[in-house]
This record gives structure tokens, C-alpha cells and sequence, in this order.
């Protein structure tokens, strides 16, 4: 049995997640290629979202938990 690294873990969460708030929050609290980069994962399909996904996986699981914590402020705020 192989036991699945912290990566590999990362990606799995990220590719079963919304990608609405990982993209916002890329969109909006990004640096100009983060905010670029947004725009293509929320327009790619699954096999794109993949590969930007396993490039980026440190990046990108950085604005997830970004993600997370907006998504819980509006909710919170009863936005959205």
C-alpha cells in the first residue's frame, strides 16, 4: 500500500474543491500572474484545472485556505 504524501493529498483536496473561492481569492488578493492565473482555473476544464493545480499545488493550496476563510466571512455576514 502507498501511503499518498502531503502533495498528493493537497492536489486530491484541491481538484474535489470549489474552485469558485480559490479563483476569487486569486483574483482578488493575487499578485498580477496570481490574479491571470485565477482567470484560467476558473475557465479551465478538468484536465487544465489539473495541471494548474499539480504546477502550483504549494501557491495555489495558499489562496484555497484564503478561500476558505472568505467563504466562511460571507457566509458569516450572510453574503453570497
Amino acid at each position: 500500500m502507498t501511503v499518498p504524501t502531503p502533495d498528493q493529498d493537497r492536489l486530491t483536496t484541491l481538484l474535489n474543491s470549489e474552485t469558485y473561492w480559490t479563483a476569487r481569492t486569486m483574483r482578488e488578493q493575487g499578485s498580477r500572474f496570481y490574479r491571470a492565473l485565477g482567470e484560467a482555473l476558473e475557465a479551465a476544464d478538468l484536465g487544465n484545472r489539473r495541471l494548474i493545480y499539480a504546477t502550483w499545488t504549494d501557491a495555489i493550496w495558499d489562496f484555497y485556505e484564503r478561500g476558505l476563510r472568505l467563504e466562511a466571512e460571507e457566509g458569516a455576514s450572510g453574503e453570497g
